[in-house]
């Protein structure tokens, strides 16, 4: 009988990763990812306390990946428009590519299986520094959180299928995203 593969910290975010996007957050179980693994469930309490831990750790993957992405777009862009309108575009595409891992950034769950600490910090300095060049040191944080919170909205009920009176939904990201970065501009 060959010996129980090893269970790395990469394997088990790759495998939870992978479980996630396929099954949604529902499907991301302790004896999913031990399947996924070749191992027994049992054996990624080493690794991990509980389920709650598990969600986590994704989701911990999930802002770092989805702050490196935001980071490069920033980098590309000098003008302060110019950058908040390309990271929230890459912000939006990559909830479209990840829609479950998305949620667990922006949706409920409980306390013990959110990000935290640096992941959350990591996945937030894109924006922040955006909104400051937007609109000055003083209402960088104020102007980065209204921006993420249209920008969630907005996809958040674009990935629901909530806009169903017609006409063209990316013409509607352009309009209200032109209009936010402008009145966040002019109270500078």
């Amino acid at each position: 009988m060959p010996a129980p593969a090893k269970v790395t910290p990469d394997a088990l975010r790759a495998a939870a990763r992978a479980i996630l996007e396929r099954e949604g957050q529902q499907g991301l179980t302790m004896q999913a990812v031990a399947a996924e693994l070749g191992v027994r469930a049992p054996s990624l309490y080493k690794h991990l306390r509980d389920r709650d831990a598990l969600v986590r750790l994704v989701a911990e993957d999930v802002a770092v990946e989805l702050g490196e992405r935001m980071d490069r777009v920033l980098a590309a862009e000098a003008d302060a428009a110019d950058a908040v309108r390309a990271i929230a575009a890459s912000a939006r595409r990559y909830a479209r590519e990840h829609p479950h891992g998305y949620g667990l950034i922006f949706g409920p769950l409980p306390e013990s299986a959110r990000a935290r600490g640096s992941a959350m910090e990591r996945s937030s300095v894109a924006i922040l520094e955006a909104a400051r060049r937007l609109s000055g040191d003083a209402r960088a944080l104020e102007s980065a959180r209204t921006i993420t919170a249209w920008m969630h909205g907005f996809t958040s009920m674009e990935l629901a299928g909530a806009f169903r009176l017609g006409g063209s939904v990316d013409d509607a990201w352009e309009y209200g995203l032109d209009h936010l970065v402008r009145g966040l501009a002019a109270h500078r």
